[in-house]
């Protein structure tokens, strides 16, 4: 996610700096060398360890085949909602498996996310340095294998920035960060992230981001409508301009799928405007690494 105007440096609060430790020097701020524990709150440390579900997050065990799901998720120095993503993992039934921009593997998982933020300061533009970290050269090797990878707002970009999805989002039509919850239509239920949901069907989740305008040349445009590589839209006039009215698109084989506005802040009532995310990560779960969901 990138609002276009943030210039952000390792000393902002709330961003992570170098290598971490998981040790603290000031609020927000991650120095240091990280330890082969993850960061995320609720995520497993290790064989039979974990430091407990975050916030809002189910208690009630996975199914067996569910638990044996391991989601990858990437922490770049300015990730913001790495957090939500694995609690949207857990939620759906599957291990949470953190992933260091600085390690050059993906320890072993059966999917990715990259979640949204303002990677690297959102420096040149957003994802453009973040696409050279090498945690990606695995990321796009696996991609190739039909590993199912899924980008979130500035993840998104990232993907676009590797080559792994088409097109490129561009600062928000009148210049403007846009902070609200949006209407999608689900435009193709056969992805990897899509298959829990029905063709057509409506969701309501929270769009942030400052550079949130798809656009792509016209004859790509045209060949993703042609191949149904649009997978969601705007169900009203794109706020941010985006072509098409375009908020979602995949990789020839449905397998990346990248979108701008946020599923994993929309996977509880009680603390997102609806649980209409949450089916993007059970249709990874059930659909494609065929392990069971969480009740």
């Amino acid at each position: 996610m990138s609002t276009g105007t943030r210039s952000c440096t390792s000393t902002s609060p709330g961003m992570s700096t170098g290598t971490r430790s998981g040790t603290s020097t000031s609020p927000g701020m991650n120095t240091g060398t990280r330890s082969g524990t993850g960061s995320i709150p609720g995520t497993s440390t290790g064989p039979g360890t974990s430091t407990g579900p975050g916030p809002g997050t189910s208690t009630s065990p996975a199914t067996s085949t569910g638990a044996n799901a391991r989601v990858g998720v990437i922490t770049f120095p300015g990730t913001l909602d790495d957090g939500d993503a694995a609690r949207a993992v857990r939620r759906a039934g599957a291990e949470a498996v953190p992933l260091w921009h600085a390690d050059a593997e993906l320890r072993g998982v059966d999917a990715v996310i990259v979640p949204g933020g303002f990677s690297y300061g959102d420096y040149l533009r957003a994802g453009a340095i973040a696409r050279f970290a090498p945690v990606m050269g695995p990321v796009v090797e696996a991609a190739g294998r039909g590993m199912p990878v899924l980008g979130i707002c500035n993840g998104f970009q990232i993907l676009c920035e590797a080559g792994l999805l088409p097109g490129a989002l561009t600062r928000n039509a009148r210049l403007r960060f846009i902070c609200r919850d949006v209407h999608l239509r689900v435009a193709n239920t056969d992805t990897a992230w899509t298959s829990s949901f029905a063709e057509d069907q409506r969701i309501l989740v929270p769009l942030k981001s400052g550079e949130g305008q798809y656009v792509a040349e016209r004859s790509t445009l045209d060949e993703l409508e042609g191949d149904r590589r649009v997978v969601f839209r705007y169900a009203e006039p794109a706020p941010n301009g985006s072509s098409r009215d375009i908020a979602g698109v995949c990789s020839a084989d449905g397998r990346v799928v990248g979108l701008m506005p946020h599923p994993e802040h929309a996977i509880d009532p009680a603390t997102g405007p609806s649980a209409d995310g949450l089916g993007l990560f059970t249709s990874v779960l059930s659909g494609v690494l065929g392990a069971g969901v969480a009740s």
